[in-house]
């Protein structure tokens, strides 16, 4: 889907950004930045949408994103309506490559910086002990100041250059165009709309009404910004519930079919391995084995 630009702002004594935000819920606007994100999710779940992906997080999760990879968290606004106790928290630290002055990105000490720049166009979810380190230098970045706040910058971008534990979110690198402020609301008009309502029955009748397009024009309008179908997108939707709930292990699969909003058993297997490449039942052994959420 076509993002919207989002100018970061930055304070003029920063040189980078860093936010702990708590908040009711996730309901960002799809959009880039050039400046590479680091995203820690301290408290809360949802779906992510980077790049061209969709996937489940959860509290723990660190991810890097990189400059104009498209990308929003939108939490579990269901289960936040049934706890409305509950809050996201966040810790987010955003910065431009160069933020540092282009004489440390020359320098031959740090030849790895521009290879991890690299690769987080295509989005990394940190894992394993990465993970827990920056988890820790993120906890402290918010509160920093002066040379503290750079070296820790350094500490991070250091861990992240080295580690190879770490998981690619987006297979290939898919071109994303920039788009008027028009076709941003009507596409987050649309997740919203089929986030709220991926359990039922959404014809393409009531989501084109929803664009305020005929179903001939949604039908090209969708494909061109996503470059997939709406009911793809529905699908993997479905597919990205489902792996949660399979994995919180409390609902037999049969059941979390009927849950997420498919028809039958037999659709409900295929769409799933077509989606993660993995049975129901070795889903859930993967995470079992592992301890961790699998990136659907």
């Amino acid at each position: 889907m076509k993002p919207l630009f989002r100018k970061v702002t930055a304070k003029l004594e920063s040189s980078f950004t860093v936010r702990h935000d708590t908040l009711p819920h996730f309901k960002n606007i799809w959009h880039y930045h050039p400046e590479l994100e680091l995203h820690y999710i301290v408290k809360g779940e949802g779906v992510r949408f980077i790049g061209d992906r969709i996937s489940n997080f959860s509290h723990g999760e660190v991810v890097l994103v990189g400059e104009n990879l498209p990308h929003t968290w939108r939490s579990n606004e269901e289960y936040f309506h049934n706890n409305p106790e509950l809050t996201i928290e966040v810790i987010v630290i955003q910065f431009l490559p160069d933020c540092l002055g282009d004489y440390l990105l020359n320098l031959p000490e740090a030849y790895l910086l521009p290879k991890l720049y690299e690769k987080a166009k295509s989005g990394m979810v940190i894992t394993g002990e990465a993970n827990e380190k920056l988890i820790k230098l993120m906890r402290r970045a918010v509160h920093a100041t002066n040379l503290d706040k750079i070296i820790i910058l350094l500490q991070m971008l250091k861990i992240l250059s080295e580690t190879d534990e770490y998981e690619v979110i987006v297979n290939g690198r898919a071109v994303f165009y920039q788009s008027n402020e028009m076709d941003t609301l009507r596409l987050n008009n649309v997740c919203s709309y089929t986030l709220t309502n991926y359990k039922k029955d959404i014809t393409l009748e009531e989501i084109s009404a929803i664009s305020n397009l005929s179903v001939t024009s949604f039908c090209r309008y969708f494909k061109l910004m996503t470059n997939k179908t709406y009911y793809d997108f529905l699908i993997e939707i479905r597919i990205s519930h489902a792996c949660r709930a399979l994995i919180e292990d409390k609902t037999p699969t049969e059941v979390i079919c009927f849950d997420c909003g498919f028809n039958n058993v037999s659709n409900f297997y295929r769409h799933f391995k077509k989606v993660t490449g993995l049975t129901p039942l070795e889903y859930k052994r993967q995470y079992l084995n592992k301890g961790r959420v699998l990136v659907a």
